[in-house]
């Protein structure tokens, strides 16, 4: 792969090569991230100030900045330095004052002259009912004129406005002529300038809608940022499809006993993403598939199927849940319908030790256990399989990328299919997970029921707790999830502690058990199972029990201060609930006031159960790096795009990059050099050297 194209040299050259820039003005930028000349345009103008002349002061609401031609009438010169130095002026309507705190009043004088005109800019304010433009940030003599709108850059201590703007005047003129990248129909549909052409009108707002992500000149910007991010995962991606995999082919017989079994008929959304695995499993290439689905959207059934096809093809599967009670659970869970198709499955977690643990091993070796469900005590050195060609990996962000490689060396080409329970809105979901094929699990299957949602103030816990009193005196049970408390682990433990023990004394000794990230997983474990038998009818936990818990006979979810969670954790606490016959309800306690987004949250989770809708609003509540948990988000830092706000443009650019490399695969028409020299400008050349691998 060749080095970075020549024209593009100017743009890459060092910051102090541009008017203004010396090594200080440099070292300030670098805390911007502005490390070279085509940093500095890609950072776009945050506001702008209107500088339009107007006659008079009279003419503006104050305080605001204000152009205006004047005339000088005198200088009231300070008895002493230590005041203010005050220059009285009249505009076309009425007199004004000029303040300056400091400066020698010899050079105020040379500035303004008296009896002389001057245009000043700047701002103005009342003081005491009088007018008053202290320190005025132009000063112009008669034929000088501002850009009647000028742009604010982001700044740093030290660094000015002024210099900012003469730095991207100088990058401006370096910018080379570069070929369009772009899909001429899609420019020409949407009429956008061309590159060179946007970044001058960007950096050049005539009004504050040139600064909107809806103006077209950062649109395009925008896209050409989306666009360069899911080319190169669609490079990634084709370069993983080039890795061989195993073609597993299976003929239906055991899905078809499965199906059978069942006591209701599968969605259509769970038949077609059936489908979608079982057409991926049987190409002889690596499948790396997402299977999103909304809490009790019928994953599992899903991935159950996908593993049979596995058997069917005479391999194994193996099936990876975060925590141990998760993996016992989906083995309990499935070893029924297991059975009906006549497969083995057994579970694997880090308790089985000794004998046990190696008589499962060695089953597994011979090709006997066909179906593995566990944690990721299966990721051990002294685990192997005798054919692994499917595994499942629940919850995606709690496998990290190291250990889908350990399973990769277990056997290279198995195939992979990522199960999550949160909704992701599509254009984040196309940027985090852009590399992997998507099915989606859009509709519930039957036998769940709808759940009340209302919120009540924190005032009413009396009756809260009361109407839980009759509901265990029905025989039905209850979740009672605790507040988070100021990002502590420690003090969300405290809380939980002492909302267990006001509820013991509320309902009784034994009806109530507690669990929390703090206690030992044995401990933990008995506590859930205490709840799952029914021996105890409420169960306080802090949010361990977000995801997957399934408890049938749970109809009643408390969530104490709601406000203080976020809409998605709210929704998948609340998925906890109506996975049984019985009504259900959850209550969100909140404490009021509540504020704007707080409130917001609350009526969207009372009005709706589609998770997809729920992750849409919470993008645009909170913004994508929360969304996902900025931790871990994996999200690439967009310098123009702004996911809330453009998101369909990512689906467009995600469209755009997979239709020019399936018609170009290796760049090389005129449009793929053009892409080229973009992936060389957003310094995504890593994709470059995929495409020179492959």
């Amino acid at each position: 792969m060749s080095g970075r194209p020549e024209r593009l040299f100017p743009l890459f050259a060092s910051l102090e090569t541009l008017p203004g820039v010396g090594p200080k003005s440099a070292r300030l930028m670098a805390n911007l991230a502005i490390a070279t000349p085509k940093d500095l345009l890609l950072t776009l103008p945050e506001k702008g100030i209107d500088r339009a002349p107007v006659d008079s002061v009279l003419d503006a609401t104050l305080p605001a900045t204000v152009t205006v031609p004047v005339t000088i009438l005198r200088h009231m010169r300070p008895p002493s330095n230590r005041q203010p130095h005050r220059i009285e002026v009249e505009d076309a309507r009425t007199t004004f004052q000029i303040v300056y705190f400091r400066g020698h009043p010899k050079q105020l004088e040379d500035l303004l002259p008296t009896g002389e005109r001057r245009t000043v800019s700047g701002k103005v304010e009342l003081y005491d009912g009088l007018a008053q433009m202290p320190h005025p940030d132009y000063v112009l003599r008669e034929g000088e004129r501002l850009p009647p709108y000028e742009p604010v850059y982001p700044l740093t201590q030290g660094l000015t406005n002024k210099v900012m703007a003469r730095a991207v005047e100088g990058a401006l003129a370096r910018l080379p002529d570069l070929p369009e990248w772009i899909d001429p129909a899609l420019l020409s549909e949407r009429d956008w300038p061309s590159f060179a052409e946007a970044l001058r009108m960007a950096h050049h707002p005539a009004a504050t809608k040139d600064l909107s992500p809806t103006a077209l000149a950062r649109q395009r910007l925008a896209y050409d940022e989306l666009f360069a991010h899911q080319l190169t995962l669609a490079l990634a991606r084709a370069s993983d499809r080039k890795r061989k995999g195993r073609v597993s082919e299976g003929d239906g017989r055991l899905r078809k006993r499965v199906a059978d079994a069942l006591p209701f008929a599968p969605t259509a959304a769970q038949i077609r993403s059936v489908d979608e695995i079982a057409a991926d499993m049987a190409a002889p290439r690596r499948m790396n598939r997402l299977l999103q689905g909304d809490v009790g959207s019928g994953k599992t059934l899903v991935a159950l199927m996908a593993l049979l096809v596995a058997v069917e093809a005479g391999g194994q599967g193996v099936m990876m849940a975060p925590t141990e009670i998760l993996a016992r659970q989906h083995a309990e869970g499935l070893r029924p319908l297991a059975e009906a198709a006549g497969v083995v499955l057994e579970l694997l977690t880090g308790r089985d030790k000794g004998r046990e643990r190696q008589a499962k091993l060695d089953a597994l070796a011979r090709g006997d256990i066909q179906i593995l469900v566990g944690t990721h005590a299966v990721f051990q050195r002294d685990v192997a399989f005798a054919d692994l060609r499917l595994a499942v990996i629940d919850e995606q962000h709690r496998f990290g990328v190291r250990q889908r490689m350990l399973l990769g060396e277990k056997n290279a080409a198995v195939d992979v299919l990522v199960m999550t329970a949160t909704p992701i809105p599509r254009s984040l979901a196309l940027t985090q997970y852009g590399d992997m094929d998507l099915s989606v699990l859009d509709e519930k299957p039957p036998g769940r029921t709808p759940v009340t949602t209302s919120a009540v103030p924190v005032g009413r816990m009396d009756d809260v707790i009361a109407r839980l009193r009759g509901a265990i005196a029905e025989g039905r049970q209850a979740y009672w999830v605790c507040p988070l408390v100021e990002e502590s682990e420690v003090m969300d433990v405290t809380s939980a502690e002492e909302r267990f023990r006001s509820l013991r004394a509320a309902l009784g000794e034994g009806r109530v058990g507690l669990v929390h990230g703090q206690m030992a997983p044995a401990e933990k474990d008995a506590a859930m199972a205490r709840f799952v038998s029914g021996e105890t009818s409420v169960l306080v936990a802090t949010t361990v029990i977000e995801v997957g818990v399934n408890v049938p006979n749970a109809s009643i979810m408390v969530i104490e201060r709601a406000d203080t969670f976020g809409l998605a954790q709210l929704h998948q606490l609340r998925g906890r609930v109506g996975r049984g016959a019985a009504a259900s309800t959850c209550l969100l306690l909140y404490k009021p006031p509540l504020g704007k987004t707080a409130e917001a949250r609350l009526r969207i989770l009372r009005e709706t159960e589609d998770g997809f809708r729920i992750s849409e609003e919470d993008l645009a509540l909170r913004g994508a790096g929360d969304v996902i948990g900025t931790a871990q988000s994996g999200l690439p830092r967009f310098c123009i795009a702004d996911l809330e706000r453009q998101s369909a443009l990512m689906e467009t650019a995600s469209r755009d990059a997979r239709a020019l490399l399936s018609a170009d695969p290796a760049l090389t028409t005129r449009r793929g050099e053009a892409a080229r020299l973009l992936l060389w400008l957003t310094e995504q050349d890593r994709a470059l050297r995929l495409l020179s691998v492959g």
